[in-house]
Order: structure tokens, then C-alpha cells, then sequence
């Protein structure tokens, strides 16, 4: 185990990377609101469904991408140079997306960003995992998990800055340059995993023998971990939330609201702002709680985010909603490290990015669905003459429904745990199954996490 002060930097500097991720990946939500920027793509105001498809493909991408090359980041690259490659990518693909002129080219570059952006987590869990036991990995992970508030609280005001102070292009431009200028450096010099725990440079493994030995049982081990499908569902219809909304909220608060492009930026990240404190008291409470009740934060964290946003759209006051989709905000956000706490509790340490991965890739995939799903309800709504706001609440009804899915797979799941309390989970260090006996062995038990 790292010390601990060295274990910590390298948590924060995931953190920032994190954070910078989710200010690229949220871009263009403040960029559909304008009219220059459509035109260049060639797309229109009320095409919405297009729209919310420059989201979706790219949550296709980073999904595919998780459940794809995470295992092969993890057994060949580790997580400090998988990180560092990825930021080269995600800096370079951002600073070239001002050159695209057509829908197709941009819907590319979504999908190339979220390829290389797909095993942050993965990596992230892999980290945590392996400098954190058990029963402290909450505010680890929380820490980790606010970068994703923060990066919308952040992202939103600053993109309109530059939007608005400079042009639509500058702001492809300057997220590209933080990501090569400052997301490479904070991972070369702060995340360094423990020895024994990366692969070494220059070993002497092909990557052939890594796909054709390793992998295939990384995934085996991810898929017998317990609880995984359960856990999956419950990742997509959360993650839905965060991506509809994340994609759909300056649209909302400008057409349906009122709002203007300078109050949409600063009004957008404030359910942001209190996502960021329930996530760091999502933590402080998985460490304070029995591991059997962790599934609880997902029952009352649903059912608040579906009172919260079913008000946020009966309000008359615009500032009012605004206040309710912080509320919403605050309960979805005290379930995000509940997520992988909860996978890091149950797999193996060398099946932990597999497994993670599997998750939130499946969960990106089913949950980015979302963005174009509100798109197409938004579209359908309008077309009947609905206003704006009418128009918007068709789209966030779905999000409603996401979340009563949510609380669904949260009560299941304390109903499994609490009956089999108890049963444990794998600890950071424990070793790897010893290997299967000669032939006339008896077969080995399998492991269940």
C-alpha cells in the first residue's frame, strides 16, 4: 500500500482528469444553442433529434470502448500510460473538431472521442482498488465521482465565456490545449501505481499472448462477479439521468425557461454545484455505514431525483425549477460513488477493470441512449405545437422514468445483499486464484467474488 500521502495525489490528479473529460464531453450542449455553429454542420434549431445523436454516438463510442479495450489497457499499457495516451487523444481529436463542415465528420470525432475516452473509469476503479482496501474506498472514489459535477458545474459557464467573449471555435481549441497541456503532466507526475501492479515497459509479453491468454479470463472473472447484471442495469438507467440532462439542460433553460445564453452558463452548473457536495457525502457515508445498506442510497437517491424533477417541470417560476433540478441534482449525485464502491467491494483485484469496465460500458451505452431518446420526445412534442416548455417536459419525463428503473434495481439489490450479509467481498491486495490443477486434478471452485 502507497503511503498515504502519495496514494491521495494521485486520486486528485485523477480527479482533474476526470473533470477536464467531462468539460469536453459536455461541449456541445452549449453549442447546439447556437445558430453559427448549427449552420456549420448543417443543421437547423429543430432538429433536436440530430442533436441529441452528436451525445449518444458518442456515449456508443466510450461504451464500446470500456467493455473493449479496457482489459487490453489494463494488461498491456496499466493505468498511468493508458491515461496519458488518452489525454494525447482526446487533445488532439477536440483541437481538430472546429475543421469538420458536415454533421457526419463531427458525429465521427464524437465517436473517436468517446472511443479513447471510454476506460477513465475502468482505470480510475483499477487505481483505487489497488491503493485502497475496502472499507475506505469511499471517499476515494467520491472525490473521483465529483469530477464529473465538476466538470459540468465548470464546464457550462465557461464554454458560454468563450462562446460569448470569443467564438464557438476558441472553445474546441482551449479544451484541447488544457487536455495535452495539463491533463498529461498531472498524470506523469501524480498517479503512479503500486509495484508488481502495472506491466513493465519492454516486457517481453506480445500483445497477441496478451489477448489470447489474459484476456479472455479477465472477462470471465468480470462476468462472475457477483451481482454484476444487477449492477449494470442500475448503472444505465442512472448514468441516463446524468447524460440526458447533462445534454439537454442549456436547451432547456434557455428555450423553455427563457433564459439567455450568459444566465444559461452559470444557471445550468448550479445542479451541478450540489451534485459535487452529494457526492462527497455519498462517500463519507459508504465508509460510516454497513456494507448490506450501501443499496439504500440508491432507493431514497431515486425516488428524490423523480420528486425533484417532476416538480421542476409543474413550477411556474423558472428560478423555482431551477432550484428543484439542484434538489434532483443533489440526490442523484449521492449515488455516484455507491457505483464503484460497490463493483470494487465484490471483484478481484485483476478482474476489477474487466468488471468496471464491463459495467459502465454497457451502462454508458444503454444510458447515452438517452440524450437522443429526449431529442426525438422534445421533436414529436414540438411538431404538435407544444411550447417550449411543454415541449421540454416530454423529454424530462423520461428521465422520471430512468430513475423509477433506479430505485427498482436498488431495492433488488439490498433485498440479495441483505440476505447474504455476511458473504464477503475481495479486499485490495488479495491474491489472484491459484491456477487450475494438472489433468486428474479436481477442478477448482469458482471464484464469486
Amino acid at each position: 500500500m502507497q503511503r498515504l500521502s502519495n496514494r491521495w495525489l494521485g486520486v486528485v490528479a485523477i480527479f482533474l482528469i476526470v473533470t477536464i473529460s467531462y468539460v469536453d464531453r459536455i461541449n456541445l450542449s452549449i453549442l447546439i444553442t447556437q445558430p453559427d455553429f448549427l449552420k456549420q454542420i448543417g443543421l437547423t434549431s429543430v432538429d433536436k433529434g440530430a442533436q441529441g445523436l452528436l451525445a449518444t454516438v458518442f456515449m456508443v463510442g466510450y461504451g464500446l470502448s470500456s467493455i473493449v479495450l479496457t482489459p487490453m489497457c489494463v494488461a498491456v499499457l496499466g493505468v498511468r500510460r493508458s491515461l496519458v495516451y488518452g489525454l494525447c487523444l482526446w487533445g488532439v481529436i477536440t483541437v481538430t473538431s472546429p475543421l469538420y463542415h458536415s454533421y457526419s465528420l463531427l458525429l465521427l470525432s464524437r465517436l473517436l472521442l468517446g472511443l479513447s475516452e471510454g476506460p477513465l473509469f475502468a482505470l480510475a476503479s483499477c487505481y483505487v482498488k489497488a491503493t485502497f482496501d475496502g472499507h475506505e474506498n469511499g471517499k476515494p472514489n467520491s472525490l473521483i465521482n465529483s469530477g464529473t459535477g465538476m466538470g459540468f458545474a465548470l464546464g457550462y459557464p465557461f464554454v458560454a465565456m468563450l462562446v460569448l467573449q470569443l467564438d464557438w471555435q476558441a472553445s474546441f481549441y482551449v479544451l484541447g490545449l488544457v487536455n495535452l497541456l495539463v491533463g498529461i503532466p498531472v498524470a506523469l507526475l501524480f498517479v503512479h501505481m503500486p509495484p508488481g501492479s502495472e506491466p513493465q515497459r519492454g516486457a517481453t509479453v506480445s500483445l497477441r499472448d496478451t489477448l489470447v491468454r489474459h484476456l479472455p479470463g479477465m472477462f470471465r472473472g468480470a462476468l462472475q462477479t457477483r451481482h454484476v447484471i444487477l449492477i449494470t442495469v442500475l448503472t444505465s438507467s442512472f448514468l441516463a439521468y446524468m447524460w440526458g440532462v447533462g445534454n439537454w439542460l442549456p436547451g432547456y433553460l434557455k428555450e423553455a425557461r427563457g433564459f439567455d445564453l450568459r444566465d444559461t452558463g452559470w444557471l445550468a452548473s448550479m445542479p451541478q454545484w450540489s451534485t459535487i457536495l452529494a457526492v462527497l457525502a455519498g462517500g463519507w457515508l459508504i465508509d460510516r455505514i454497513k456494507r448490506e445498506q450501501v443499496p439504500l442510497i440508491f432507493v431514497g437517491g431515486s425516488l428524490g431525483v423523480v420528486a425533484a424533477v417532476s416538480l421542476a417541470l409543474l413550477v411556474d417560476d423558472r428560478y423555482h425549477a431551477i432550484y428543484c433540478l439542484s434538489l434532483a441534482g443533489f440526490c442523484w449525485g449521492l449515488q455516484s460513488p455507491a457505483i464503484p464502491s460497490t463493483m470494487q467491494f465484490y471483484a478481484r483485484p485483476e478482474h476489477i477493470g474487466s468488471a468496471f469496465g464491463v459495467v459502465n460500458g454497457v451502462g454508458s451505452m444503454v444510458g447515452g441512449m438517452m440524450p437522443a431518446a429526449m431529442g426525438a420526445a422534445i421533436a414529436m412534442s414540438s411538431a404538435d405545437s407544444a411550447p417550449g416548455a411543454a415541449a421540454y417536459s416530454a423529454g424530462f419525463y423520461l428521465l422520471v422514468g430512468s430513475q423509477l428503473i433506479t430505485w427498482a434495481c436498488g431495492v433488488l439489490l439490498w433485498l440479495r445483499v441483505r440476505d447474504r450479509s455476511g458473504a464477503g467481498g475481495v479486499p485490495a491486495g488479495t491474491p489472484p486464484p491459484p491456477p487450475p490443477p494438472a489433468a486428474g486434478g479436481s477442478a477448482p471452485r469458482k471464484h464469486r467474488g
